[in-house]
């Protein structure tokens, strides 16, 4: 939308005459961050450096006032369905007007835009619904991104034609929660359907699938995971603990036997499907025992990616108010001993690959590499890696030159922590 108004882009801060800070308030290390750079920018106005500071997305929509009274320095302030009004925005505060922009939390979301790539080219994401109707205890999502509203279908297939024809080649699938597409629009569960529309337009290698509520996992989309050829074998899938005592003070809707057995029929439909799921350490009440429950379930679920979040207390949350909240420092513990578990268990799974030819997508070119080597490293994804989340191949010894987006053959010969190296087939 700004592009189309004339704005032009750059990475170099020294250069911009605005900037646009998208905050995140999840937890609280996402706050910390997102103010941050709010004040850095702020600083930078108030030097004259720059013409127009705006503010967008959750932390925006959740302290308005707060953001408005302490950094007089920000022009305008956007909600998170305010995104249409971004380039009105700009032009006011260009013109040395200050105001916010909110619409309704649970405004349909903005679909079938003309998009600028801002991830490479190669990937590309595809937001197919927006807000959430779970209310886990602890999390903020319902009150700052609203009810679950889902994209039209039809909006979402030509958004994805236009990112082929642009040159993504790996269509990612976002939301806040995924498995529950369509069903505010249509009255059932869509996702099946829609991945299989989406696996019909040329252009595409792979199709990812993130965040899917392991109890919205139906057989319908195992199976299309498994058939459809585009779509990785590749399941983000949080659980969030291994205690059937904190996973239902946390307000989930599955249990300890429900996760292992949809893991176990989730391997024996596709066995060599990755799984990657989310932890929270700390949360309130959480005994030596929960906390050795979750312990024993990531040892014999063996995960093929794991992330461990220490629980954050976020104001106007149930989870906030509960009694025997943990000490900062034992949550860190516990967070400690679950991802040095997983790191054996990584780190088997990357050896377990060496001799096995994989398909990858190459992200770029080492440049600063020994002269004396023969031939040139390049770095690339796997299937079971997502970009920016989890590990890379590093392939060695290549005499041709490889463009970023192109799809090869990999021969794993060894393995380096989370990350594999390999030799072009």
């Amino acid at each position: 939308m700004l592009s189309s108004r004339g704005y032009e882009f750059t990475d170099d801060e020294e250069l911009a005459e605005a900037a646009v800070v998208n905050t995140c308030c999840f937890i609280n290390d996402a706050k910390e961050e997102s103010v941050n750079t709010i004040l850095e920018l702020a600083e930078r106005k108030k030097a004259g450096q720059l013409k127009a500071l705006l503010v967008t997305g959750c932390l925006a929509q959740r302290y308005r006032e707060e953001i408005q009274k302490e950094i007089p320095e920000v022009d305008e302030i956007l909600g998170t369905t305010a995104i249409d009004k971004i380039a009105a925005a700009l032009d006011q505060a260009l013109a040395g007007q200050n105001g916010t922009f909110f619409d309704s939390i649970d405004n349909i979301p903005v679909g079938d835009r003309k998009r600028v790539l801002t991830t490479g080219g190669q990937f590309g994401y595809l937001k197919i619904a927006e807000g959430c109707n779970k209310c886990c205890t602890y999390c903020i999502i319902p009150k700052v991104r609203g009810h679950y509203r889902s994209v039209p279908m039809e909006q979402l297939i030509a958004e994805a034609g236009k990112l082929a024809e642009a040159g993504v080649r790996e269509l990612i699938l976002v939301a806040q929660e995924t498995t529950l597409y369509g069903t505010d629009l249509y009255g059932s569960k869509k996702l099946p359907e829609l991945l299989h529309s989406l696996c019909r337009i040329n252009g595409f290698e792979w199709i990812r699938i993130l965040y899917c509520y392991p109890e919205e996992i139906t057989e319908e989309l195992i199976q299309t995971i498994k058939t459809e050829p585009k779509i990785c074998h590749y399941l983000d899938m949080p659980i969030q603990s291994g205690s059937d005592e904190i996973l239902r003070k946390m307000g989930r809707k599955t249990n300890q036997t429900e996760i292992r057995t949809l893991v176990k029929h989730l391997r024996a439909e596709i066995p060599d499907i990755c799984i990657r799921t989310t932890l929270i350490t700390g949360f309130p009440g959480e005994t030596t025992a929960d906390q050795s429950q979750t312990m024993q379930m990531v040892k014999d679920l063996r995960f093929d990616r794991l992330g461990v979040f220490t629980y954050s207390a976020e104001e106007d949350t149930p989870a906030a108010d509960m009694p025997e909240q943990i000490s900062e420092r034992l949550k860190k513990t516990r967070r400690t001993r679950i991802m040095k578990l997983q790191q054996e268990i990584a780190f088997e799974t990357a050896e377990d690959m060496i001799g096995r030819t994989v398909r990858a997508v190459i992200e770029g070119r080492i440049t600063d590499k020994d002269p004396e080597d023969d031939g040139d490293t390049y770095v690339g994804r796997t299937y079971k890696d997502a970009p920016d989340i989890d590990g890379y191949v590093f392939i060695g010894g290549v005499n041709h030159e490889l463009i970023s987006g192109d799809f090869v053959n990999v021969k794993i010969t060894g393995s380096h922590d989370y990350d594999l190296i390999g030799e072009l087939e």
